[in-house]
């Protein structure tokens, strides 16, 4: 697929980022802009069906060890007993407790866990919180809901299951007090 660049008259059509897969929408006058998402100035036009958004590139895949590093950072942060979604923005890991019974993430304003990105919809994912369990669920997304890999309509979560929403990954990490207890005090309370 031929690769265009920022400033290029591209012509009529979308065109996606090669780096980070936003997508841009140009009339024939128009040249490609830098890119919203990343700055980058690399785009290829966009599809459905070569690279698009039904596709996942083995290259945005972490590998194992880089995946469990994130689960043992958000582990060393919890202080108390429960579950919690870990996820990475940015530079930034963040630790949200699952204390409601319905959580929504995707790109709406509405969302308790909110990606502005095009690769996630404004209503993508629910966590429910049951007496059986802990769920997720797809919320009608475009690209699609992805538990360790696989995709899913929905699914009972276990600790450690990876949830893929777009291109943002979310660890469920189930934390107990004897966890705790076994690692000593929490990590809130150390001292140097």
């Amino acid at each position: 697929m031929e690769s265009l660049t920022t400033g290029t008259m591209a012509g009529t059509g979308s065109f996606r980022c090669q780096a980070c897969g936003y997508v841009v929408t140009v009339a024939a006058t128009e040249e490609l802009p830098p890119c919203s998402g990343c700055g980058g100035d690399q785009y290829v036009r966009a599809s459905l069906f070569a690279g698009g958004r039904f596709q996942k590139q083995a290259t945005e895949s972490p590998t194992a060890e880089e995946r469990e590093a994130v689960r043992a950072q958000a582990r060393e942060r919890i202080d108390a007993p429960g579950r919690y979604l870990a996820f990475e923005l940015g530079d930034d890991l963040r630790l949200l407790r699952l204390d409601r019974e319905w959580t929504r993430i995707g790109r709406s304003l509405a969302a308790d866990v909110r990606f502005d990105d095009p690769t996630v919809s404004r209503r993508h994912a629910l966590i429910v919180r049951q007496a059986d369990g802990v769920r997720v669920l797809d919320d009608r997304s475009l690209n699609g809901v992805f538990v360790n890999e696989e995709r899913v309509e929905w699914r009972m979560l276990a600790d450690g299951d990876e949830i893929t929403v777009g291109r943002y990954r979310l660890h469920f990490l189930e934390h107990t007090a004897a966890a705790i207890d076994q690692a000593g005090e929490p990590s809130g309370m150390r001292t140097p």
